[in-house]
């Protein structure tokens, strides 16, 4: 009977170390997980596969990396646009046309989050442009802005030459998923995506245009990167 008390004993006493030492494994495992799952800045992209790039913003592999090269397009209001309108912003990026009959009104719709939640955001701003810029004047966007409650000092819609968008689209925004497939002036560029752009003309993130979780996904990658300024 004393033997079995002592083995009882024993066996309680080694339970409670096995659980101790479990939860405490448990409990770091935790740790390193959150530790890990958190990154301290957005990834830099820079041609069209999207491999990120972990750089250190401010390092001189960061500012020897891709950037969005200057342009010259107008406004809705007629105004010209160049990068410097955009100097000390970050600014969201898309490729749409006015007479489109499907995706570009949702796009638009979805964009039109982006403005509300940065609207009083003097370091936010919106830069789309027209993919038809034979059709979509500065009137015809004019007149697109204001049926789409597009915030004019917020949100540019810009045309220009034909072949500098394209060539910024294709080449510089890496818009277009087609990866290998060579294309001209003459092939349509039409995509869903929005483009991230920091403060230094650096791509910062690609989103689907016609998601609600990639465009909330948007929303909160801008937030973050507002922070490493």
């Amino acid at each position: 009977m004393k033997l079995l008390l002592e083995v009882k004993k024993y066996s309680i006493i080694l339970l409670f170390i096995v659980l101790t030492a479990c939860n405490q494994t448990v409990k770091k495992s935790n740790n390193n997980k959150d530790t890990s799952s958190r990154v301290e800045h957005l990834p830099y992209y820079g041609d069209a596969s999207f491999t990120p790039h972990w750089l250190e913003p401010g390092s001189q592999e960061e500012k020897d990396f891709h950037k969005i090269p200057n342009y010259k397009l107008v406004d809705q209001l007629g105004d010209t646009i160049t990068s410097e309108t955009f100097e000390d912003q970050i600014y969201i990026t898309d490729f749409f046309f006015t007479t489109c009959p499907g995706i570009c009104l949702k796009m638009t719709g979805n964009m039109q989050k982006i403005q509300d939640a940065f609207l009083n955001d003097p370091e936010v701003a919106i830069l789309s442009h027209s993919v038809t810029p034979s059709i979509d004047s500065v009137s015809v966007l004019n007149t697109y802005a204001k049926k789409n409650g597009i915030i004019d000092a917020k949100w540019h819609l810009v045309t220009g030459d034909k072949q500098e968008i394209y060539d910024l689209g294709r080449n510089h925004y890496f818009v277009e998923n087609d990866l290998g497939i060579p294309k001209d002036i003459n092939d349509f560029l039409h995509t869903e995506n929005f483009l991230l752009v920091d403060k230094n003309k650096h791509i910062r993130g690609i989103y689907n245009g016609l998601n609600r979780a990639s465009v909330a996904q948007l929303i909160v990658d801008i937030k973050a990167l507002k922070k490493e300024y």
